[in-house]
């Protein structure tokens, strides 16, 4: 039986903000996108028509156990006749004008910011992102757009489409920011595009965002099945013309095996356990005041920090700063109020993705104190905003260890929760060895008050954005973006790169990248 939250005689006792249920927004979806969605599920797009096909798989809301549309899984030979369509839409859309997929990307932006609310409902029910961050998913991604719609006659400038169509598989954890964008950008230049909708979440909203692009005539394929089936016609298929994946690194290894083989061009995003390192530092309350930031969405992104590199001698002005910026985090139902008149709470993050990896980071955590990891802080439902007895199996509370040991998972890879962990370290060399754990890392941060030591150590840090005392990010609009060692394979992206991911340029061209033949940065 899944955790329920019991009910505090102190606490107010919480409600459904009115409006906001999953039925209120599937009831939505309905009216909004009739052709994409059935009573009881969704459809898969292809061949620029929505199907009626595949095994419609019953779901749940990680927010409170809520039954939700799950993915109607494709078997392999229906993909493959996908993908073989979306090859004619590719031959067909390549050779429309720049300034009239302009206008149709345009049209889609303007009818996903005539439904960002919904957008954003859907995200808090399907992935659990508070009302706050999910509402930003979506703005990112209409907003990182227009900028290449504004930009996108520079960025062709001498550049063709592929031969084939994007291939796109992504995580969860962002459908909009990181694979929406992506995909109208693809499409922006010049290449029809496929989707494989995430497995753990989000098909809802994905479906939304494609049927709105549909009705513009962008040429979009969204389907949805398991990895083992659809990995031949959405990987290897020779109508593809570029794969692009965002996930984690031993499916990335195999896809990277895969591309590497059939010399495709791809995009390969991985995880990397990216590092906070603190140096001969004293400006503590700019460490507590980026603290609560750093767990948004619980630490789910790729960007975020789950390890601090320590000096020893600062170890307690570093909990001193550390830890009242832990207990202050805010987590609990995203929408839940105590009046029906208020706001949606401002949280920094709700449930995990499922109650199976909440309880997999719990056993994880446990096992690494029984193996001598020191626990420094765990958090405690006693201030979580729950819904009297609501199912709370997929919330996992902040917890923060010192020097897990080297035979758990913890010490050397990304937990994807809430969970921190601390390494103390003695001199220079230590530092960058911690820092360097896990054979490259997407970014990393240095803290340091010597701004000759932050520059004379930051290139020493294996990853792609190191940032002087403050986090980074995937970035918006016209940063690049990509990954040192096994944290990235392929093309490098962000900015023009993107575009130059996925289109072709003069003869011999050599894409930024991490390539199984050669290194070049930017």
């Amino acid at each position: 039986m899944a955790p329920t939250r019991p009910i505090s005689a102190d606490a107010p006792t919480l409600t459904l903000k009115p409006g906001t249920a999953w039925s209120d927004a599937w009831q939505r979806c309905l009216t909004t996108t009739p052709e994409a969605f059935r009573a009881d599920r969704v459809l898969n797009l292809w061949a620029a028509s929505w199907q009626q096909d595949g095994r419609a798989l019953t779901a749940t809301s990680p927010v409170d156990g809520t039954p939700i549309a799950g993915p109607p899984r494709l078997d392999a030979p229906t993909a493959q006749q996908a993908v073989r369509a979306s090859l004619d839409q590719h031959r067909a859309w390549r050779h429309i004008p720049l300034a009239e997929r302009s206008a149709r990307v345009s049209a889609t932006l303007d009818a996903l910011t005539e439904h960002r609310e919904l957008l954003a409902l859907l995200l808090v029910w399907e992935i659990g992102k508070p009302w706050r961050l999910a509402q930003a998913d979506v703005d990112r991604a209409i907003d990182g757009v227009r900028w290449y719609v504004d930009n996108i006659d520079r960025l062709l400038a001498d550049r063709t489409p592929l031969p084939g169509p994007v291939s796109n598989i992504a995580s969860w954890n962002y459908p909009m920011s990181v694979l929406v964008h992506a995909m109208l950008v693809q499409a922006l230049a010049g290449n029809a595009v496929i989707a494989k909708t995430p497995t753990d979440g989000g098909v809802a909203c994905l479906t939304l965002a494609c049927a709105l692009a549909a009705r513009e005539g962008i040429p979009l394929t969204l389907l949805s099945g398991s990895g083992s089936e659809l990995s031949a016609p959405l990987v290897r298929s020779p109508e593809i013309g570029c794969v692009s994946f965002v996930g984690g690194r031993d499916t990335g290894a195999r896809i990277a095996t895969e591309v590497a083989d059939l010399g495709k061009r791809h995009i390969l995003e991985q995880e990397g356990l990216n590092t906070w390192g603190i140096w001969n530092f004293t400006d503590w309350p700019s460490l507590t005041a980026v603290i609560p930031k750093l767990f948004d969405y619980g630490k789910q992104r790729c960007t975020a920090y789950p390890r601090f590199v320590v000096q020893r001698s600062a170890f307690d002005e570093f909990l001193s700063a550390y830890l009242p910026a832990v207990r202050s985090l805010r987590t609990g139902h995203p929408l839940a109020v105590a009046d029906p008149a208020d706001p949606l709470p401002t949280l920094d993050f709700g449930p995990l993705i499922n109650a199976a990896k909440a309880k997999e980071l719990a056993d994880q955590v446990t096992e690494a104190i029984d193996r001598g990891a020191i626990p420094l802080h765990r958090g405690s439902t006693a201030d979580a905003r729950f819904l009297p007895g609501q199912d709370t199996g997929a919330y996992l509370h902040p917890v923060t260890l010192l020097n897990p040991p080297p035979s758990s998972p913890l010490h050397h890879a990304e937990p994807f929760g809430p969970v921190d962990t601390i390494v103390l370290v003695d001199t220079e060399a230590e530092l960058l060895a911690a820092m360097n754990a896990s054979n490259g890392a997407l970014v990393a941060t240095l803290s340091t008050d010597d701004p000759a030591t932050y520059e004379r150590l930051a290139p020493q840090i294996r990853a792609f954005k190191t940032g002087h005392g403050t986090p980074r990010s995937r970035g918006d609009r016209d940063e690049l973006f990509g990954g040192f060692g096994a944290s990235w394979r392929g093309a490098f992206v962000g900015g023009e790169l993107l575009v130059r991911a996925v289109t072709d340029g003069p003869a011999g061209e050599r894409l930024p990248g991490n390539f199984p033949d050669y290194h070049l940065m930017p």
